[in-house]
């Protein structure tokens, strides 16, 4: 096959390749996903271990009766008296470290050739933090602020370690996919731990919480090391088939160099619609994720083991919206070899065109859904619409989150970091605006926290569809043929053999490729 820098025009593609691309969306399970399932389980730990303090803190500051034994005398106690600003900052600890790790973290992941041993590395950091926590509470609570510290930075490489993953896996008709499969789990993993959570806390303490899912994350860690590797070439389990696609899609084996143009990252709107974007999606989401417990049970008064069961709903519709908005991305971008080329159609059918469609019209959604929640006059009412307002984000994530594989696939870790840097801010800010608002615990002061929310998913929209891009960015791309320049005076392209590590710079091609029969 011949392997030319720049996209395949698609006017030119035979009927043949239009049924292989039609074929896409019916492929057996593969290596690739095989990990996007392994990656689905990761991101379902690392969300289970980092929102599961969000339903601990209720049951660690909620009175409880003790009757002693042989009398009938029964007093009240709790483990931990921390006012609403307290648990506000407790629980925004996480992000001061998690902030610190992306970029370096998505830096890490070129460096060390794929990404997949530092997402590892972060998980299995992470759980056995997750292990610590009973008694460093018990001990102070600065002690568990610090540590919370700390399991954030352990966690901040996974979301930039992923994103070199699949630049390394992913053809570029099936990013949505891959990607938002890994993703959805993020979203089922608070389904889960929610929930359980509750159920944990009522059955066995709230230091149940915390070593269950440390356990289940160093059990997932094991099989992650065990099963993926850095690049396909490396896998010994990878059919000849697969692997020849996989390189052919992408032009051949990266080379292990890769010289990030920070300046350019700086000044691309493309870059910087995506920043935006993580950032609006993100704010919505982590106010919900450290107070819905809290909103629940001092607002629409339910207790603990309800308030748990519903604050789960509206990440059980993220769950199952990712996994449809990333399959109908890529089915839509594969119309655009079939479709007739009408002016509209052919932007709507672009990478460019669905990641806007999918991205702005989720954000105008959630603002809709948002302001109706904080307006419903009963609790089923604003279950409803946070449960519509937080799922329908699914297909924003088909949007942003994928971006930096389209602009720019090598330095996607790194753009992901930058993006999740400011998108973490949310985190740090939101708990603790949340905590300033929401002092007498009324439906007035939450109206106001999802009005700042609905406020931020408009700005969003507005700024991601004036500057968003899904075409290969012309930095990205003299990169690409700088290197392959420097590889092809080497000597080195074409010559790697299959254990080798360096060969072919790729092409990074946004299109089909030219036989897709796998």
């Amino acid at each position: 096959m011949n392997h030319q820098m720049g996209s395949i025009d698609v006017a030119n593609v035979t009927d043949g390749q239009k049924d292989t691309a039609s074929k896409l969306c019916c492929r057996p399970l593969l290596r690739r996903y095989v990990i996007a399932t392994l990656a689905f389980f990761g991101f379902w730990n690392i969300y289970a271990l980092r929102v599961n303090l969000s339903v601990a803190v209720v049951a660690m500051t909620t009175n409880y009766s003790i009757t002693t034994p042989g009398t009938n005398e029964t007093t009240y106690r709790q483990d931990f008296d921390w006012d609403l600003p307290t648990r506000g900052l407790l629980l925004s600890s996480f992000f001061y470290g998690y902030v610190v790790t992306q970029i370096p973290g998505g830096w890490l992941a070129t460096r060390f050739g794929g990404g997949a041993r530092v997402y590892g590395a972060g998980v299995v950091a992470t759980a056995l933090l997750t292990l610590l926590t009973p008694p460093v509470a018990r001990s102070s609570l600065t002690a568990l602020f610090v540590l919370r510290v700390v399991e954030g930075f352990c966690e901040g490489v996974t979301f930039p370690s992923i994103h070199a993953v699949w630049s390394q896996w992913a053809p570029p008709l099936e990013r949505s996919r891959l990607a938002t499969i890994a993703f959805s789990g993020s979203y089922f993993g608070t389904v889960i731990s929610l929930p359980l959570s509750s159920i944990l806390a009522n059955a066995f303490g709230w230091e149940a919480i915390f070593y269950v899912f440390g356990v289940i994350g160093l059990i997932w860690s094991a099989l992650w090391f065990w099963l993926v590797y850095e690049r396909p070439h490396l896998d010994p389990r990878i059919s000849k088939e697969e692997l020849a696609f996989i390189e052919d899609s992408l032009g051949g084996k990266q080379s292990l160099e890769t010289h990030h143009p920070w300046r350019k990252f700086m000044t691309s709107l493309p870059v910087w619609s995506i920043v935006m974007a993580h950032f609006s999606e993100n704010w919505g989401f982590y106010t919900l994720l450290t107070q819905l417990p809290t909103f629940m049970k001092d607002t629409l008064h339910f207790d603990l083991k309800n308030a748990g069961f519903l604050s789960a709903l509206p990440y059980l519709a993220m769950t199952i919206v990712l996994q449809a908005a990333g399959y109908l991305a890529d089915y839509l971008r594969t119309l655009s070899l079939t479709a007739k080329k009408g002016k509209i159609v052919s932007y709507v059918l672009s990478t460019t065109g669905v990641r806007k469609v999918f991205n702005c019209g989720a954000f105008l959604c959630q603002t809709v859904f948002m302001l109706l929640a904080a307006h419903s006059p009963s609790p089923a009412g604003a279950v409803a619409g946070l449960t519509l307002a937080v799922g329908l984000g699914g297909f924003a994530w088909s949007g942003f989150s994928v971006n930096h594989l389209d602009i720019a696939p090598q330095h996607a870790s790194v753009l992901m970091g930058l993006s999740n840097t400011v998108a973490t801010l949310p985190g740090i800010i939101s708990p603790a605006v949340t905590g300033y608002i929401v002092q007498n615990k009324t439906a007035a002061e939450w109206k106001i926290v999802f009005y700042i929310s609905s406020a931020i998913y408009l700005a969003g929209a507005v700024f991601y569809g004036t500057f968003a891009s899904g075409e290969l960015q012309p930095w990205a791309r003299v990169e690409s043929e700088a290197t392959e320049k420097k590889v092809s005076g080497s000597g080195d392209v074409g010559s790697s053999g299959p254990g080798e590590t360096e060969g072919r710079i790729l092409c990074y091609t946004n299109e089909a490729v030219a036989d897709e029969s796998l």
